[in-house]
């Protein structure tokens, strides 16, 4: 039953994507070296995707993320991450959101980990075309399928939540930006918070290349046995704009 749900709602988050005008959309790929601590600690090769799309009322962005590395032919480190989010702006300032997110970390304890919400945004302030504040709060799904079946023999984690976050984007100059993300999933049944933090700062290297420096935080409250609660990541890449 769960995961009718999340398909359903999944499905519902695309509908706008789908629709969108390709010649409207704006991207960056990035490319670079991942320091890990936590339930992996490695230096992995690193991969992003990223995509927005906005007119007049909608806002559509995808995220997408991977990470890997082996030593002597044996995987040390596989991560992979997908979210999409669509926004429906009520005006210049607020906006209704509805969010999907998708993680499978093979080394994180669960087979994958899934959440679904919707809520109310507002882009409480605005500096220019680039600096922004966004704080938003909702509610909505989560399904995770633990690698190993818990004390009472169940792999199921589903639950429903409640999410907070915010986003800060400050442009340091014409050609400098500073970026801080922070969001936290509350469960509802079983008390499980999953908060996420990351910090970084991009500057412009030649033309549509950028440097971009990163620092990511991810605290599991109620992890799976024998998974650290805690992973960051450290990232160096490069990120092409287009």
């Amino acid at each position: 039953m769960g995961l009718k749900k999340a398909a359903a709602i999944t499905a519902i988050l695309m509908s706008p994507l789908a629709t969108a005008d390709a010649k409207d959309w704006e991207g960056e790929a990035e490319l670079g070296v991942l320091k890990t601590t936590g339930n992996t600690e490695e230096t992995n090769v690193n991969g992003r995707l990223g995509l927005i799309h906005e007119v007049i009322q909608w806002r559509n962005i995808g995220n997408f993320r991977s990470a890997y590395s082996e030593a002597e032919d044996e995987t040390t480190a596989e991560r992979y991450r997908a979210d999409l989010e669509t926004n429906y702006k009520f005006d210049d300032h607020q906006y209704w959101f509805l969010r999907g997110g998708y993680e499978d970390d093979r080394f994180s304890g669960y087979d994958f980990q899934s959440s679904t919400t919707t809520g109310y945004g507002n882009r409480i302030l605005r500096w220019g075309d680039e600096s922004f504040l966004d704080l938003s709060a909702g509610v909505g799904y989560r399904f995770n399928k633990l690698e190993e079946p818990d004390e009472d023999g169940n792999r199921n984690e589903e639950e429903a939540i409640a999410r907070l976050a915010a986003q800060l984007d400050f442009a340091l100059s014409e050609n400098a930006l500073f970026r801080q993300k922070l969001s936290s999933e509350i469960g509802l049944d079983e008390n499980n918070v999953i908060t996420e933090s990351e910090t970084s700062l991009q500057a412009n290297v030649v033309g549509n290349l950028s440097l971009k420096i990163a620092y990511r935080v991810k605290h599991v409250s109620d992890a799976p046995p024998d998974s650290d609660r805690t992973d960051t990541e450290t990232s160096v890449s490069l990120l092409y704009g287009f």
